[in-house]
């Protein structure tokens, strides 16, 4: 495997390490299905796309859920973002993408941002969204400050 292929390789797999750290941390584990703040079922470490109430997984299966989502949510990172990002700014994103998803990522204004050479600016932006069904919620408080503060790391 040529050397850029390698790097490319270990920098997904530093994004991924970091952002799964981040993301078992604010979703917690929740192997039983549940309904989300806005009434959304979800399982494991906050999986929406199949989850349905009644539904039960195994920590394996909860382990195996994050990876795939994770995988989702770097894929739609890569594709929108045009910007070289560092390991920890990825990581943040990556995580923020997991928990309000690739399309309002693709038309937020943190994206536009960042594409616009704003890292400073499109990091702020993390703050911003803190807020599930219009109301504030502490657990987003706490996660976008830490996402932020991944995002702004070498700023």
């Amino acid at each position: 495997m040529a050397l850029s292929k390698r790097l490319l390789a270990a920098s997904i797999a530093a994004t991924i390490s970091i952002a799964s750290v981040l993301v078992a941390k604010h979703e917690g584990l929740e192997t039983s299905a549940y309904r989300d703040p806005i009434g959304i079922p979800t399982i494991c470490y906050g999986h929406t796309a199949t989850a349905y109430i009644g539904q039960v997984k195994t920590i394996a299966e909860c382990q195996e859920l994050l990876s795939s989502d994770l995988l989702i949510a770097i894929s739609d990172v890569e594709s929108r973002v045009k910007v070289p990002m560092t390991i920890e700014r990825r990581a943040a994103i990556v995580s923020f993408v997991y928990n309000v998803g690739g399309t309002r990522f693709g038309s937020s204004t943190l994206l536009k941002k960042l594409n616009a050479g704003d890292a400073r600016g499109a990091c702020a932006e993390l703050s911003r969204w803190i807020y599930a069904g219009g109301v504030k919620l502490r657990g987003l408080v706490s996660r976008r400050a830490e996402e932020r503060a991944l995002c702004e790391v070498g700023l």
